[in-house]
């Protein structure tokens, strides 16, 4: 169990009362008089310009220029500046967002996240269309808590909006180049101007290459981690009259990298010391124990891309084909001064070819090759106006999505395939042999299948939002959102060419007739094999989800003075229900899961403090949270335990988040950010990963350190009349956490610190400027993840020591 002790919650209070003694007194000791007030970051988390500081939420953001000083070029980067966000990769490299401990541990793509990310106030609703590089942008929003009221699709966790720069109305340009560790060359170009009266266009592009792979077999010479990608940014805005802005954007990435491997570090309860586990396999895992970032292997080409009687294998590199096109129009009408109308559409394109193995061994455990394609529209409409008191919002939304979400899967040397394997030999003199398969075809049977889904989605939705002026030093903020969301799911695990008739016609009838009293039909070659214990046949699985919620958000702030905002906020917010796409053998593992809620309690402070040189902002937060989204267990009758989608009732999450900005003199800025946190599942009784019944009661989320903190400091200074100079330093820590629901320490994620920095001389008419940059500077060895395959546990590391160079002009 996770549990946060009383004593670790006094050393939390004196550090934090420790921290307050040292940072207010060398304040006070420095001022002497001087002004030297903080930067001002403007956002619009609540649909209009503000300050950051003025917002009732607890909000990090960050600028362009702040953007590019700390090299922030990825969503999951974010991670260095934003102590409560985690990204963790799947076993089917989809990225795992987690905000205040709020998360899904999904490994399908299909699925939407609790942290929900915007480009322009578009929703990308599924987090791999976040896999192309981040560049040319104006600002990023993190904004913790529910957000339903506001923004397109509700989520429990959060959101992250990225803002992109907009074309200008003078010409600028520039162009940056790099070259680092790795055989790394990376290169970024913009411009940006007037195209005619009335017209402007931007174009940039960002084109990463690493061309020597960081992860190494240990076996042998083979190489993994090369990057491969490509971003590419238009836009084009026109004001046909004083009052109509139009803006029309495309936006698209091409992702070839190759895909990474996992570190095996043990086995799963039911092959632990299994006779079936490959030869050679267990004495491999003991001797080569991960030590070190580099340290991996997978399944040698030669042996998976050979076929095997009616086993074909899967060829080609360990790499990814991505792609994303999407597009938006914008248009904004001014209907008068204090009332304007605006129409957002929004169309995304996404298709995905991955071929991974994810064994950590040198064996045929794990390869997949994933793919499907995402087709995403949306339209938004809302009317907005104030007056002296009142600023006001109406809106309607509405988003249709149409997915594949599929994979083939390769598992010839996986212990669950050996022992079915042996257990359909002993069978073939029975009648379940119908099919009269030979001895060879026992022993080729089960090396490959398919799991597949297509899945249609609509969301709509009315909302409302008002800030009300109660009196010079006292407003109101409310919201509230009605929406409808559909699914449709049609999935199924299939047979692939005949791999899987003999241990399924053979061994799985066997075993469903000894289970479920019913001799079943057999399959035939290329159908589904997830067999349905109320029909009592096997055959493609299908479900519908029908849902409505009401989100909403109350917020009372107080501004005693200019620089103090006091705020509290009750908020509710609601994730749409999913259905999972599992290697399924049973039905229910692909049955969905209903919508998710959340209530957040939150009390906050944002204060200037000593003229503005410091901004401090704490929030301390309870979440309510009722049938939570998990992937869990599920007890099989052939295969022990496997993956299903389930609703967790009961659970709760509450903690401190605080941010502490200081402009220490002219030169420097420091930035430390915290989290504390304590998350805990409530009365749940599941079923662990030896297929038993469990009580996790008690137990915390996953990816959910209890602590984890960020500094940030920032030093610039002229060295001479033209030239100036600057440094980022910037470290994060996160203590131990978790990649299971059960707490088990081979599911631990040990903590770990990381340390970035980058040195830079530039003009100081900021024409140009060039930098030494290196991340993770004492490559320390730590993982994003830990899971299990159905035989080897693995982990997934984090990138080790990386470094280089860069140049850039501006014209």
């Amino acid at each position: 169990m996770n549990r946060s002790s009383p004593g670790k919650q006094r050393h939390i209070a004196r550090a934090i009362a420790l921290l307050s003694l040292p940072l207010g007194g060398a304040v006070q000791a420095q001022t002497g008089g001087e002004v030297l007030p903080l930067e001002t970051v403007i956002v619009t988390a609540q649909r209009y310009e503000q300050s950051v500081n003025d917002v009732g939420m607890d909000i990090q953001a960050y600028q362009g220029r702040r953007l590019e000083q700390l090299r922030l070029d990825d969503v999951t980067d974010l991670t260095a500046v934003v102590p409560s966000f985690t990204v963790a990769q799947s076993y089917q490299g989809v990225p795992t967002y987690t905000l205040r401990g709020v998360g899904f541990n999904t490994i399908n793509m299909s699925a939407t996240s609790t942290v929900g990310t915007y480009v322009d106030e578009v929703a990308y609703p599924y987090p791999i269309l976040n896999a192309g590089p981040m560049f040319d942008l104006e600002r990023v929003e993190v904004l913790k808590g529910p957000q339903g009221t506001l923004f397109g699709r509700n989520t429990t966790a959060g959101l992250i909006n990225l803002v992109t720069r907009k074309p200008t109305d003078a010409f600028e340009a520039m162009v940056s180049a790099e070259v680092g560790n790795d055989a790394t060359y990376n290169f970024e170009g913009m411009v940006s101007g007037p195209l005619t009266e009335g017209i402007q266009g931007r174009l940039a592009v960002r084109r990463e290459d690493s061309n020597d792979g960081w992860q190494e077999a240990m076996d042998r010479g083979d190489e993994l981690g090369e990057v491969h990608r490509t971003g590419l940014r238009a836009a084009l805005a026109f004001q046909p009259t004083d009052n109509l802005n139009i803006d029309l954007a495309y936006s698209g990435w091409r992702d070839t990298s190759d895909t990474l491997a996992a570190q095996a570090i043990g086995f799963t309860p039911g092959t632990t010391g299994s006779p079936f586990n490959a030869p050679g396999l267990p004495e491999y895992v003991a001797a080569n124990r991960p030590a070190n970032p580099e340290d991996a292997s997978w399944a040698p080409q030669a042996v998976r891309s050979a076929d095997e009687g009616i086993g074909p294998g899967l060829g080609g590199d360990l790499d990814k084909d991505n792609k994303l096109d999407a597009y938006t129009l914008s248009i904004d009408w001014a209907l008068g001064d204090d009332l304007r109308l605006v129409s957002l559409s929004a169309y995304q394109d996404f298709e995905r070819s991955e071929l991974s193995d994810w064994s950590g061994a040198p064996y045929e455990i794990l390869v997949q090759d994933a793919y499907g394609t995402i087709e995403s529209f949306s339209q938004e409409i809302r009317l907005e106006g104030s007056t002296a008191r009142v600023k006001w919002l109406l809106g309607a939304y509405y988003a249709e999505d149409d997915l594949l979400d599929a994979n083939r899967t390769l598992l010839g040397d996986n212990a669950n395939v050996g022992l079915i394997r042996t257990v359909t030999l002993s069978l073939l003199g029975t009648p379940f042999n119908a099919g009269g398969y030979t001895p060879t075809d026992a022993l080729q049977a089960f090396r490959t299948y398919r799991d597949e889904a297509t899945i249609e989605t609509t969301t709509a939705s009315i909302y409302a939002s008002a800030d009300w002026e109660l009196s010079d030093t006292l407003s109101l903020t409310t919201g509230i959102r009605y929406s409808e969301d559909d699914q449709d799911y049609a999935g199924c695990s299939r047979d692939f060419n005949g791999s899987m008739l003999p241990n399924v016609n053979v061994t799985n009838r066997a075993l469903f007739l000894q289970t479920y009293g019913a001799f079943v039909e057999p399959i035939g070659e290329n159908d589904c094999n997830t067999f349905d214990p109320e029909a009592l046949s096997f055959g493609i699985v299908e479900s519908e989800l029908n849902e409505d919620n009401v989100a909403w958000r109350l917020v009372a702030n107080w501004t005693p003075t200019v620089d103090t905002l006091f705020y509290a906020s009750l908020s509710r917010g609601t994730k749409a229900g999913v259905t999972p796409v599992n290697a399924a053998n049973i039905s229910t593992q692909n049955a969905p899961a209903t919508q998710e809620e959340l209530l957040a309690y939150e009390l906050g402070v944002k204060a200037a403090l000593f003229g503005q040189r410091v901004q401090a902002n704490a929030s301390a937060f309870f979440y309510d949270y009722k049938d939570k989204q998990l992937s869990v267990y599920f007890a099989d009758p052939i295969y022990t335990a496997l993956s299903r989608i389930n609703n967790v009732p009961d659970s709760e999450a509450y903690g401190l988040d605080t941010e502490i900005s200081w402009r220490v003199n002219q030169h420097l800025t420091a930035i430390l950010g915290a989290t504390f946190l304590h998350t805990e599942v409530q009365d749940y009784e599941g079923i662990d990963a030896a297929g038993q019944a469990a009580d996790f009661d008690g137990n915390s989320f996953l990816y959910s350190p209890e602590a984890s903190g960020s500094l940030t400091l920032l030093y610039e200074r002229p060295i001479s009349d033209t030239l100036g100079m600057a440094l980022t330093l910037n470290g994060r820590y996160q203590d131990e956490s978790y990649g299971n629901l059960q707490n088990s320490d081979d599911h631990a994620i040990d903590g770990y610190g990381l340390l970035n920095m980058t040195a830079s001389i530039q003009s100081l008419d900021e024409r140009w400027s060039a930098s030494l940059w290196g991340a993770n500077l004492t490559d320390e060895y730590y993982w994003l993840a830990v899971a299990t395959n159905a035989n080897t546990a693995v982990r997934f590391p984090g990138r080790g020591l990386t470094y280089g160079a860069s140049v850039t002009f501006r014209f």
